[in-house]
C-alpha cells in the first residue's frame, strides 16, 4: 500500500515537472516533404511520433503472431461456431416441445452444420419431419443420423422402429428391431418396443414370452407390468374361447399365475370361457365347487344359464343352497329356470316371483314375464315388462302412451266408433 502511494506521488511530480516544462519551453518541430510542410511545437510532436510508433509495433506484432500462430485463429472460429450450434439445438429442442416442427427442424439442420456429435440434431429433425408428416425427409434425417455416428446405429433403429409404432406398422417395427433385440442388457428400450409390436400383431404369446424380461430390466412400473401379465393371461383364455378348444383353454388356466386366482373377475372369466367351449359338466363342477367356498351371486347367475335338456340333479342341488340362501334373489332366479328346464311351470313362476319380490330386477322381471305370457296371463305379464323397462340401466324417456291421447288427436283412420 505504501509503495503504491509512492509512486503515485513521484509520477504526479513528474507530470507536474513536464507540464511546467512545456510552458516554459515549447519548443519548435518543423517536418518538410516534398512540398507539403508540417509544423508544431516539440512536445506535441513527440507525442504523435509515439503514437505512430506504438501503432506500427502493433500491426506488426498482430501480422507475425497472425502469420506464424494460424491455429489460434482457427480454433477461435471453431469455438465460435460450436457456441453457435449448442444455441441453435437448444432453440430446436424447445421448439419441438412447444410444437414448432417446421422451426425446430430448421433449426436442428443448422446446428448439426458445426456440431461435433450431430447425431441428436439429426434424430430430432427426423422426429419433426414425422410430426409434420413427411416420411421421405424423415429418412433422409435417419440416414444422416446414422452416418454421423456408426456406433449408434441402435439408437438410429430404435427411433425408426417408434414411428413405425405410432403409425401402426407393426411388423415393420419388428424388422426394425431385429438387431437390437438380440442384447436387450444394453438397448432396454427394445424391450418395450417389441412389446407393442407385438401387442399389434395381436402375439399374445410372444407378450407372455417377453414378459420376464420386462421385469428384469424394469421396464415399467410394478404395477403397469402387473396390469399388463393380467391382460395377457386375460387374452389367452379368450383366444382358446374363440377357437372353441377346451383343451387349450384348460391349459392356459393351468399357468394362470397364483396372485390373479382369488380375483373374482377371473373366475368368473375362466367359467364363463368353458360355457363357450361347451363344457358343461366340468363349468358346472366348477361351479359347485367354488360355491361350497365362497358364495357369489355372479357364480350363481351363471349356473343358471348353463344350458341343458333336463336339470334334476342341478334344481336339486340349487334348491339345497336355499337352507342357508333363501332370500337370496339371485338364487331365486337360478331356481326360476331350472325349474323350468323341468317344465315344473308353477315352482318356476314361484320362485321367479319370489326373486322379483326379494329385489325387483330387469332380467327377472323379462324371464317372469315371458312365462306369464306363455301360460296366457298376460295382464300380469304387461305388468311385469313394464315394471322392467323401468329398472333398465337405461331406462325409456317419459313419452305419452296412446292410453293418454283422447280421441279428437287421432287421425281419422285409427278413430275406433263406440258401437
Amino acid at each position: 500500500m505504501g509503495g503504491l502511494f509512492i509512486i503515485a506521488l513521484l509520477a504526479l511530480v513528474a507530470g507536474v515537472g513536464i507540464v511546467a516544462l512545456i510552458e516554459t519551453e515549447p519548443g519548435y518541430l518543423l517536418i518538410a516533404y516534398g512540398g507539403y510542410t508540417v509544423e508544431t511545437s516539440f512536445w506535441v510532436g513527440i507525442l504523435l511520433i509515439a503514437t505512430v510508433v506504438l501503432l506500427l509495433y502493433a500491426s506488426l506484432r498482430f501480422l507475425h503472431r497472425l502469420i506464424t500462430s494460424p491455429a489460434n485463429v482457427l480454433n477461435w472460429a471453431g469455438e465460435r461456431r460450436l457456441r453457435q450450434s449448442a444455441r441453435l439445438t437448444s432453440r430446436g429442442i424447445i421448439n419441438f416441445i412447444e410444437g414448432s416442427w417446421a422451426k425446430s427442424r430448421k433449426q436442428m439442420l443448422r446446428g448439426a452444420r458445426y456440431s461435433e456429435s450431430p447425431l441428436l440434431n439429426y434424430l430430432m429433425a427426423a422426429r419433426a419431419s414425422y410430426r409434420l408428416q413427411e416420411p421421405e425427409a424423415m429418412r433422409q434425417h435417419l440416414v444422416k443420423a446414422a452416418e454421423s455416428d456408426l456406433e449408434a446405429i441402435i439408437a438410429v433403429d430404435l427411433t425408426q422402429a417408434e414411428l413405425q409404432l405410432n403409425d401402426r406398422q407393426y411388423e415393420k417395427a419388428l424388422r426394425t428391431l431385429e438387431a437390437a433385440k438380440k442384447n436387450p442388457n444394453k438397448h432396454p428400450q427394445v424391450l418395450s418396443l417389441l412389446c407393442k409390436a407385438y401387442d399389434g400383431l395381436g402375439d399374445i404369446e410372444a407378450m407372455l414370452t417377453l414378459l420376464p424380461a420386462l421385469r428384469k430390466y424394469r421396464i415399467g412400473g410394478a404395477l403397469e407390468l402387473d396390469d399388463l401379465e393380467a391382460r395377457i393371461h386375460h387374452d389367452l383364455l379368450e383366444q382358446a374361447a374363440v377357437t372353441g378348444d377346451a383343451a387349450l383353454l384348460k391349459a392356459r388356466w393351468k399357468k394362470y399365475p397364483a396372485r390373479l386366482l382369488d380375483d373374482e373377475s377371473v373366475q368368473l372369466h375362466y367359467l364363463s370361457s368353458l360355457l363357450v367351449c361347451d363344457e358343461v359338466s366340468t363349468l358346472e363342477r366348477e361351479i359347485e365347487k367354488r360355491l361350497k367356498k365362497s358364495w357369489k351371486a355372479a357364480l350363481v347367475s351363471l349356473y343358471g344359464r348353463i344350458p341343458r335338456e333336463s336339470a334334476p340333479k342341478q334344481l336339486a342341488t340349487a334348491e339345497s343352497w336355499l337352507k342357508q340362501h333363501a332370500n337370496d334373489p339371485e338364487l331365486l332366479l337360478c331356481l326360476g329356470r331350472l325349474a323350468m328346464v323341468e317344465r315344473q311351470w308353477a315352482k318356476a313362476r314361484d320362485y321367479l316371483e319370489r326373486s322379483h319380490a326379494a329385489l325387483p330386477s330387469e332380467e327377472a322381471c323379462l324371464e317372469l314375464g315371458r312365462l306369464l305370457t306363455a301360460v296366457g296371463d298376460h295382464s300380469t305379464a304387461a305388468e311385469v315388462f313394464r315394471v322392467g323397462t323401468g329398472l333398465r340401466t337405461n331406462p325409456l324417456p317419459e313419452l305419452p302412451q296412446p292410453d293418454d291421447v283422447v280421441a279428437d288427436s287421432l287421425p281419422e283412420t285409427h278413430r275406433i266408433e263406440s258401437p
